[in-house]
């Protein structure tokens, strides 16, 4: 009887373009004035937008989905000063739909999207997925959809990102707070990282049979300078407990299953990447 070769999963990593923003937002009171020193400079540090495609045997996952290709300039979705404060530079082939394009993938191919929060630079392209099951935690989309129904315009929740994913009647499944290591298919676990950075976050635990295992952490670690040690909170925050514990919890999980952790935004860890233009993990 011939062997059955089993499809193994590809992982590809989709640039996204580039956002700058103060590095206090990224790691908080990362130079703080002293008596000797009492004008500390900023710094305006630029970082990666990514996100994770995996061409799985059960079907295809997207993890994140990026800025809309619509959020920046005099029409863009972005108020003008969170235009100014997360400026977001990426050409067209950086946006979602076109990277997607490139490895010749529609976004009604994808099954499943994991949107680890709803941000405006994870979030982004959420509209175009009306096919997939949209994944994200539960108190993450309440949130959010009160942040709406206030009309807040200003801030990481965009109103425009959300009215269109109302009208495009998405298919959410939220994951519950004490919901956790959930399997979507053979080899990748749902986390749950609860709140910290954002309301609700999400990430997946994925065993690649030549990679090994990889936990996409997204913005529940923005950096190797925020994991530590000694861990380092952002400036954008909801929960500083939370996300000590989150960034705890991943390193107990990345011990127990050999696990390398893809931080949400670093820079240098981000360039050692295999892009999706030169291949991809196995």
């Amino acid at each position: 009887m011939a062997n059955i070769i089993k499809p193994r999963p590809k992982l590809f990593v989709l640039d996204n373009g580039r956002m700058r923003m103060d590095k206090n937002y990224m790691v908080a009171m990362h130079n703080p004035a002293t008596i000797d020193q009492p004008n500390m400079p900023a710094t305006f540090v630029e970082f990666p937008i990514y996100t994770v495609l995996i061409d799985h045997p059960e079907g295809k996952i997207l993890f994140d989905t990026a800025c809309n290709p619509n959020s920046m300039g005099e029409k863009g979705r972005w108020e003008e000063m969170t235009q100014k404060t997360f400026p977001w530079q990426a050409n067209e082939e950086c946006y979602l739909h076109n990277r997607l394009e490139q490895l010749n993938v529609r976004p009604e191919d994808i099954k499943f999207v994991i949107a680890s929060h709803l941000h405006l630079d994870h979030a982004g392209c959420l509209e175009m997925f009306t096919n997939a099951k949209i994944i994200v935690h539960e108190d993450e989309l309440n949130g959010t959809l009160r942040s709406y129904a206030n009309y807040d315009k200003g801030g990481a929740y965009i109103w425009a990102d959300i009215d269109a994913w109302i009208k495009n009647h998405l298919q959410w499944q939220t994951i519950g707070r004490n919901e956790d290591y959930i399997e979507l298919v053979d080899g990748i676990k749902i986390l749950n990282f609860g709140s910290g950075h954002a309301w609700g976050l999400i990430g997946l635990q994925i065993d690649m049979p030549d990679t090994g295992g990889i936990i996409l952490a997204s913005d529940a670690v923005y950096s190797a300078e925020n994991y530590g040690p000694p861990i380092k909170i952002p400036g954008i925050i909801y929960d500083s407990l939370g996300y000590v514990k989150a960034v705890e919890k991943i390193k107990k999980i990345a011990k127990e299953t050999d696990s390398q952790v893809w931080f949400g935004h670093d820079a240098e860890q981000f360039k050692q990447f295999i892009k999706s233009t030169e291949g991809y993990y196995e």
